[in-house]
């Protein structure tokens, strides 16, 4: 692992700097510096070979298209070894006639899901966390979700959310609760004593859909 930022031990919030790592993975040697000027999905999950893991790798396999259309990449991690992420992938494709091309890291000692908080500082095994952090490509943290183990994440959610931040960053306007591209969009309200007093109505002056 590279030289740890210095937020990497503690809980990393929106708007902090990824954490900085060199692993092994499925598609050789990978670095979050690889990551650079590009968006970033990157995911844990509990296990190798378990039902809900291989839900979730199945449909991040089929959306990878829609992530690269984004100029966003997938990378996933787990404690299993370099060997057993070979064995799953072969599996998965055997099952499904699905091919897991995005790269898959190896963390058997947890230091890389410790320093993102994916896997608690006192936890035993990382059996219990299903983490994704989405990252700009300036390598800041933009979005973090978890989910518990017994429920599996929604891909299609994740593509969503990494379109909607893309969309606000280039000022388009700010996504509203289940916005999908061609919706409308919210201006960002203008907090001052004028544009309240001349508003049309009492909510008008921050409730005004981009034109």
């Amino acid at each position: 692992m590279d030289e740890p930022n210095p937020i990497a031990s503690a809980a990393l919030r929106i708007g902090d700097a990824a954490p900085a790592f060199t692993a092994r993975s499925t598609q050789g040697p990978v670095s979050l510096r690889d990551y650079a000027g590009r968006w970033l999905v990157f995911f844990s999950h509990p296990a190798d070979f378990t039902p809900v893991c291989t839900s979730e790798f199945v449909a991040f396999a089929r959306a990878e298209a829609e992530f690269a259309a984004r100029d966003c990449a997938i990378l996933a991690l787990s404690v299993d070894s370099l060997f057993s992420h070979f064995a799953w992938v072969r599996a998965i494709r055997d099952h499904y006639d699905v091919e897991v091309r995005f790269p898959i890291v190896e963390d058997p000692t947890m230091v890389i899901g410790r320093a993102y908080g994916m896997v608690a500082p006192d936890a035993p095994d990382a059996g219990a966390v299903r983490t994704v952090f989405v990252i700009d490509p300036a390598q800041t943290i933009r979005a973090i979700v978890a989910y518990p183990v017994e429920v599996g994440r929604s891909v299609a959610e994740i593509v969503r959310l990494v379109t909607a931040l893309q969309v606000a960053d280039a000022g388009k306007g700010l996504p509203p609760e289940g916005w999908q591209v061609g919706d409308a969009l919210f201006e960002p309200p203008e907090p001052t004593l004028e544009s309240v007093l001349d508003a049309a109505d009492p909510a008008g002056w921050f409730l005004k859909e981009c034109e």
